[in-house]
C-alpha cells in the first residue's frame, strides 16, 4: 500500500501558515510502528506484520513546507487477514487528515502485447495437516529418508499465494536449503539439499499417483 498526504505550502521562514506534509507522513509512521505491535496472531501462522520502507516528499523548494508526501507500507497478511481489512487500518489512522490509502497494482506486458494486471495483494493460506496432499508428503517422506518430517510453516511468502490463497488448490511445500538464508546476502543451497528435494518431488508425485 502506499499512503499519500496531502499538505500546504509556505515559506519556510513562516511554517505556521502551512501544512506540512512530512510532518504528516511522520506522525502516521509511528501509529503504524505501534499497530505492527498490536496486530492479532494466528495460532499457527502467528502474527501478522506491516512496516513502512519507503519515504518520498516533495515541495516548491528547500526552502519551502513540504506540500506532499507518501509513504509506502510493507503489509504481511496472517491468517484472517485481508485486503479489506489491512487499508481500514490505516483509514483508520489517517482519519482526519488530507491524505488517502492506495492499494497498488502490478501490471505487465507480454510479447504478445497482452497486459495482465492483478491487484498487489498476495492472501495467506494454510492446509489442514490431515489434508491429502499432506499425508502424501508426510509418506513420501518418510519412505525416502526413514524418519518423519517437520510439518510446519514457512514464514515468509510463496506462489502459493495464487495457487492456494486465490485458487484454493491445495498445496504444499517444500525446498532445499535453509529458510533463514532466503533472499539474504549470503544465500547458498547445498547440493546434497538440491538432490534431496528432487527425490522427494519424484515420490510425492508416484505416491499421490497411487
Amino acid at each position: 500500500m502506499q499512503v499519500h498526504f496531502y499538505g500546504r505550502s509556505s515559506h519556510g521562514s513562516a511554517p505556521e501558515r502551512g501544512l506540512n506534509a512530512i510532518y504528516m507522513a511522520s506522525r502516521v509512521a509511528l501509529e503504524i510502528e505501534k499497530l505492527n505491535e498490536r496486530l492479532t496472531p494466528d495460532d499457527f501462522l502467528g502474527k501478522g506484520s506491516i512496516t513502512v520502507t519507503e519515504i518520498i516528499s516533495q515541495s516548491p523548494s528547500l526552502c519551502a513546507v513540504s506540500d506532499y508526501a507518501r509513504i509506502h507500507l510493507d503489509r504481511r497478511l496472517t491468517s484472517g487477514e485481508t485486503s479489506e481489512s489491512a487499508v481500514k487500518e490505516i483509514e483508520a489512522i489517517i482519519q482526519g487528515m488530507n491524505a488517502k490509502v492506495e492499494l497498488l497494482t502490478y501490471a505487465e506486458k507480454a510479447y504478445t502485447g497482452l497486459e495482465y494486471g492483478m491487484d498487489r495483494y498476495y492472501p495467506t493460506w494454510k492446509v489442514a495437516e490431515d489434508h491429502e496432499a499432506v499425508q502424501t508428503g508426510i509418506k513420501a517422506f518418510t519412505g525416502l529418508f526413514g524418519r518423519g518430517p517437520v510439518v510446519d510453516k514457512w514464514t515468509f511468502s510463496t506462489n502459493g499465494i495464487m495457487t492456494c490463497g486465490t485458487y484454493g488448490i491445495p498445496t504444499v511445500g517444500f525446498g532445499p536449503g535453509n529458510e533463514v538464508l532466503a533472499h539474504a546476502p549470503d544465500e547458498k543451497v547445498p547440493v546434497s539439499d538440491l538432490v534431496a528435494a528432487s527425490a522427494f518431488y519424484a515420490a510425492f508425485v508416484f505416491d499421490f499417483a497411487g
